[in-house]
């Protein structure tokens, strides 16, 4: 199978194209596995170029169906064969490392290796973490990232992972199989900022997720990263916008430096309004 190659930031007006992704909810039209694998068939076809997928368990908006990420990328693995798959974003600390690790080495060998794993701290506002008893308070939640993304990082490379952390336990457990992707897993780190422990965190993977930030305001996430990290040629810069704004925007964070432009698809509309506009495709 095809695997789209991962395009590395160049400076303000690069010439390489930027990828076109769909940023999916989770829930209410997309709630099934079964809608997620139709989506990303459409999608596939259309010419996009990535379908991620956000990983809720409640919303604060009510009661509304919701799917589990990893079964519904599951599904879409099947249908595809090109489009790049992958949580945006997992928030690691609700969710066991090891389990995450081993997901996402299964979707993909399943995908010939097109998996993605985007990773963050959580949501903070609403009741997906209080609900379930589950760490609150943002900074132990970014110490439980930081320990759970060396234990993924770890379990990846196929040798035994120990861990004696303050959040997490390992003696001595090897995972396998390791990842198909020659380089590994990409992984994504969120930031809501251009600056701090989560884009200093982002720098040492593979890629960053800006989120509520302008095209304007990456000249100083390039500059926090660092020269080496954005010019060192295997990291993505992965924005989103929502489902009015077009092609002028995808435009402007192109030329900015952005590597990959998702257009977020709008969980009030229907799933049948939701499909029309994905299949118009990328401009």
């Amino acid at each position: 199978m095809p695997v789209p190659a991962r395009v590395p930031p160049g400076a303000v007006g690069r010439v390489a194209p930027v990828q076109r992704g769909l940023h999916v909810p989770n829930f209410g039209p997309y709630g099934s596995a079964r809608a997620v694998a139709a989506l990303a068939a459409a999608a596939e076809r259309a010419g996009w170029d990535g379908v991620f997928l956000w990983d809720h368990v409640v919303r604060k908006e009510g009661d509304l169906e919701v799917v589990d990420p990893w079964i519904a990328l599951a599904a879409a693995a099947v249908v595809t064969e090109r489009v790049r798959l992958g949580p945006l974003v997992t928030p690691l600390p609700r969710r066991r490392p090891w389990n995450v690790a081993k997901a996402a080495v299964s979707l993909d060998h399943l995908s010939g290796g097109r998996a993605v794993l985007g990773v963050g701290i959580g949501v903070s506002r609403g009741p997906e973490f209080p609900a379930f008893g589950e760490e609150t308070d943002t900074r132990r939640r970014g110490d439980m990232l930081d320990e759970g993304l060396a234990i993924v990082r770890g379990a990846w490379s196929g040798e035994p992972v120990s861990a004696s952390g303050a959040h997490y336990r390992l003696a001595g457990v090897r995972f396998l199989p390791t990842p198909l992707q020659p380089g590994g897993i990409p992984i994504w780190a969120a930031t809501e900022t251009v600056r701090g422990r989560p884009v200093r965190r982002a720098a040492t993977l593979d890629g960053v997720f800006p989120i509520g930030i302008a095209p304007a305001d990456l000249a100083a996430l390039f500059e926090e990263l660092g020269p080496g990290r954005v010019a060192g040629g295997r990291f993505d810069v992965v924005v989103v916008s929502a489902e009015a704004q077009g092609e002028a925007d995808a435009s402007a964070w192109e030329t900015a430096g952005a590597t990959w432009w998702l257009r977020q698809l709008p969980w009030q509309a229907s799933f049948d309004e939701a499909m029309s506009l994905v299949t118009r495709g990328p401009a």
